[in-house]
């Protein structure tokens, strides 16, 4: 019953009038009967490749050709790439841009077929290079999948152009990096000339080291490649590679190096590890035991202020407990009052914000408890802690402000949290006064 079925769609199939579908449909039904073993597959293929034949359009015959190709291949590879050969002996004589588009789609059936040396050898035939390094790229990620780092490297070197080129290094680095071939990762990563591909190379090599057992001569290593660079680039590369290590907790060796650079390039690192570790306490933490003075009070402002930019979370109430009790500097303790306000520890935020000094920042301290209060529905708690501040200007700034606030709360429903730039605007009024 089987046979018969094929042998109907066959007969049917001879039926089809567009020359293209019929040559397609003979060669999908050849491949069918190869899988049952039906011996009769030959004759499909054969009848496939005679309705391609006489389409007229030779642009439709390549197509036609291409697809008979890529059934035929799981029957006779050796065949198939015959009929491969033929498609792009025509294909290579027609004008732009349909010889590219035939030689993409040529190439893209080579690879899904995992005929990757033979994608490889065609793609170098399309001219267009944004085309070509397309299917470069997709080639070198077919070599790498497979760990054919000789093959990857020739498809790396045969990409002309930016930004394809410098995107070929950073995948075939990230693949020696996972196979621990550090050396040739060097190798490679020393032949990128684009800064900013060069930081994404640095920043993968960090997250590799971390995850190795690799001795810190090889951490080293790579710092002197950055230290090799010159001017902005090296130091921008360098940064890379610290701000990578210091995210994944090398904060030891990280502030070894960062000690030796000058002030502005050693707060520029710092900072990047602040930026890129907002959901580690950990990091944050050990940061601010590697600081102090001035540099820890920066440090503790900065990481207020990128705390307060993301989701309150009370996970990270004893880090923004231990910045209030460490800092001196009154900007910091107004942020790490308003941080506890918006997580309803009024308590603690009360406790931080009674030790600011200065009226102004006072009251932007129990400001922001005032309108955390409000939002909770505690009217008379936010008056309380508009009364906190005692000078006669900002203290009756801030209860015109609390007032205006809670009717507002009445009647939207919710408080807009402008505290700060009211107070600012405030002060600059005075200040031309």
């Amino acid at each position: 019953m089987a046979a018969d079925i094929y042998r109907e769609a066959l007969r049917l199939a001879s039926d089809i009038r567009d020359k293209y579908l019929r040559a397609v449909t003979y060669a999908k039904i050849g491949y069918y009967m190869y899988r049952v073993k039906d011996p009769e597959y030959k004759s499909a293929f054969k009848y496939a490749v005679n309705a391609a034949s006489i389409i007229e359009n030779p642009v439709v015959m390549a197509k036609a050709l291409i697809e008979i190709a890529f059934y035929l291949n799981s029957v006779n590879p050796k065949t198939a790439m015959k009929v491969f050969q033929q498609a792009h002996d025509a294909i290579v004589e027609f004008p732009q841009p349909v010889r590219d588009d035939l030689l993409l789609e040529l190439v893209s059936k080579l690879l899904n077929l995992e005929r990757i040396d033979d994608a490889f050898f065609y793609a170098g035939d399309i001219k267009d290079q944004v085309k070509r390094n397309d299917s470069l790229l997709k080639i070198l990620g077919a070599y790498l999948q497979r760990g054919n780092m000789r093959r990857a490297r020739l498809v790396v070197e045969g990409i002309e152009g930016e930004p394809w080129h410098s995107i070929a290094a950073v995948e075939t680095i990230k693949t020696h990096l996972k196979r621990e071939e550090f050396g040739s990762a060097i190798r490679v990563l020393s032949e990128l000339k684009s800064e900013y591909w060069l930081g994404e190379a640095m920043r993968e090599v960090a997250v590799h080291l971390k995850h190795s057992d690799v001795p810190k001569a090889t951490y080293e290593k790579f710092v002197d490649i950055a230290l090799s660079l010159s001017g902005e680039t090296g130091f921008d590369v360098l940064k890379s590679l610290l701000v990578g290590l210091g995210n994944q907790g090398e904060l030891d060796f990280v502030m070894n190096i960062v000690e030796k650079l000058p002030p502005e390039q050693r707060w520029a690192v710092i900072e990047g590890i602040v930026e890129t570790s907002l959901d580690k306490t950990d990091v944050l933490s050990g940061l601010l035991d590697r600081v102090e003075g001035e540099e820890f009070e920066q440090l503790a402002g900065r990481i207020m202020v990128g705390l307060l930019s993301g989701n309150i979370d009370r996970r990270y109430v004893d880090l923004v407990r231990r910045i209030g009790d460490a800092t001196k500097d009154d900007a910091v303790r107004v942020k790490v009052a308003t941080y506890l306000s918006k997580l309803g520890d009024f308590d603690g935020a009360w406790e931080f914000a009674s030790r600011v000094r200065g009226h102004y920042l006072r009251s932007l301290a129990f400001g922001s408890i005032a309108v955390a209060k409000l939002n909770a529905g505690d009217i008379d708690g936010a008056i309380d802690a508009a009364l906190e501040v005692k000078d006669a200007k900002w203290g009756s700034w801030l209860l015109s402000e609390i007032l205006t606030k809670i009717l507002e709360f009445q009647t939207d429903g919710e408080v807009r949290e402008d505290i700060e730039e009211r107070a600012e605007y405030q002060r600059g009024l005075w200040e031309k006064g």
